[in-house]
């Protein structure tokens, strides 16, 4: 699976004239108004946020140091690396989401791998076949990767600091956090949108601070990191006197496994959102998104490594904990080095998982809503969206290992469908990217009619 979405990573930058080159564009368009007269139902800024409300959550501040506990500091490396080419692959399928959306009878939005497989393929029995099961792994994934895995974390770190692993605190927790999430995504895919427009930004900035304060305070460490990491990606050697993980095999197995799940880029779960924005043409919506794995796994995720690693590296008492058996968990990595800072570390940490695992959620949310959409039509929403807030529960008082392992057979199994609809319409991104993006017409309107269907009721 990592050689099949690695392999897809390349082909894209190549096929895409490296895409990777026109980020400056990308961001520039991020923060720019929705394009007027343009159809849509979201802003582009709302689909980007609602797509960083998913992505940027414990992949982020867990899934790093999950990579750097059994990968060893190498993984971290790697985890850039898939980064900076996953970025293709996001542009790839975000332009097939948004070139084969259509519309329902109210005039909503409907995109994503299941309609570019549907109406893009010439074997059209085969397309459905494949969209369908997009479908289906979307579906399920939402219940993992987008429900449990987050309520899962955000619980391990606050009994963590309380000190209190009982199942009543867990429960406690896990009604809280229903309530919370229940009363957004009751209103459907806008309601998700106006949430995240306004949590992302905070959140971002607020757990990229606590990051760049310790790695501050660690500022003699700071480079020796950022060596270790590099050196490690290639040489194999231990870190830390073996008590994580160490040698290539793992380095890349971890960083991989890890950076797919911080980025997305593959799964084709940021498109399904990407597909409802107001853009005038897929690529101008398909650039918004691909700066979204940038801030992710390029900037977020690389602080997060580093900060990491330098808190590892100045305090030698930690490796000496993990040694000892004293620190058991990856996720106690992060605690620790934000303990560093007096006071407002912990609380910076704490409100940081707080926000990032609701955010995600309301986005993976949104991302079950137009699986289940295209799979039962209206009928499904109601019952899929109890189901996914059991799951929310579940996660707070159920096993982490267990959930991080359905998550990555749930990703594994959402990337087959969407990266074969991304390799098999290359051609047709290729030569609108060519047109729009290097021919000097991202401000022209497709005026390619949209076509409306009737949703099952």
């Amino acid at each position: 699976m990592i050689v099949f979405l690695l392999g897809t990573h390349l082909i894209m930058t190549v096929r895409t004239g490296f895409i990777q080159r026109k980020i400056g564009t990308a961001i520039k368009l991020s923060v720019s108004k929705s394009d007027e007269n343009a159809e849509g139902d979201v802003s582009q800024f709302g689909a980007l946020a609602t797509a960083l409300a998913a992505t940027i959550g414990t992949g982020n501040i867990v899934g790093v140091a999950t990579g750097l506990w059994f990968g060893g500091p190498g993984a971290i490396f790697w985890m850039w690396i898939i980064g900076i080419f996953g970025i293709a692959t996001k542009y790839a399928e975000t332009y097939i989401s948004v070139k084969y959306r259509v519309k329902d009878e109210n005039g909503e939005m409907l995109g994503g791998a299941m309609y570019a497989l549907e109406r893009g393929f010439k074997n059209k029995a085969a397309g459905k076949v494949l969209a369908v099961l997009f479908a289906v792994f979307t579906f399920i994934a939402s219940f993992g990767i987008g429900a449990s895995v987050q309520s899962n974390a955000l619980t391990g770190v606050i009994t963590g600091y309380i000190q209190d692993g009982g199942i009543g605190v867990n429960a406690m927790l896990g009604v809280i956090l229903v309530i919370l999430v229940g009363i957004v995504i009751i209103g459907g895919i806008k309601s998700v949108t106006k949430v995240t427009e306004k949590l992302v930004p905070i959140m971002a900035l607020l757990y990229a601070a606590g990051c760049i304060v310790i790695i501050c305070l660690n500022y003699e460490y700071a480079g020796e990191a950022i060596m270790l990491i590099v050196t490690c990606a290639f040489t194999g050697q231990a870190a830390f006197g073996g008590t994580v993980g160490s040698g290539i095999a793992l380095a890349l197995q971890f960083g991989f496994k890890r950076g797919l799940f911080s980025n997305e880029s593959g799964l084709g779960s940021a498109p399904l959102v990407a597909a409802s924005a107001t853009t005038k043409n897929p690529a101008r919506q398909a650039l918004v998104s691909m700066s979204g794995t940038f801030w992710d796994t390029v900037i977020i995720c690389a602080i997060t490594g580093i900060m990491l690693v330098s808190t590892m590296l100045a305090n030698p008492s930690i490796q000496a904990g993990i040694a000892a058996g004293e620190i058991t968990a990856a996720a106690q990595l992060t605690t620790t080095a934000f303990s560093s800072i007096p006071v407002l570390g912990p609380i910076v940490l704490t409100v940081g998982m707080i926000l990032f695992s609701y955010s995600t959620i309301l986005g993976w949310s949104a991302y079950g809503n137009r699986a289940v959409m295209y799979l039962f039509g209206n009928k499904g929403i109601r019952p899929y969206q109890l189901v996914f807030l059991l799951f929310v529960f579940w996660g707070c008082i159920g096993g982490g290992d267990l959930v991080w392992n359905i998550s990555d057979i749930t990703n594994a199994l959402m990337a087959i469908p969407n990266c074969i609809a991304v390799l098999a319409l290359g051609g047709v991104i290729a030569a609108g990217t060519k047109h729009y993006v290097y021919g000097g017409n991202l401000e022209e309107v497709d005026e390619t009619p949209i076509p409306t269907i009737e949703r099952k009721k």
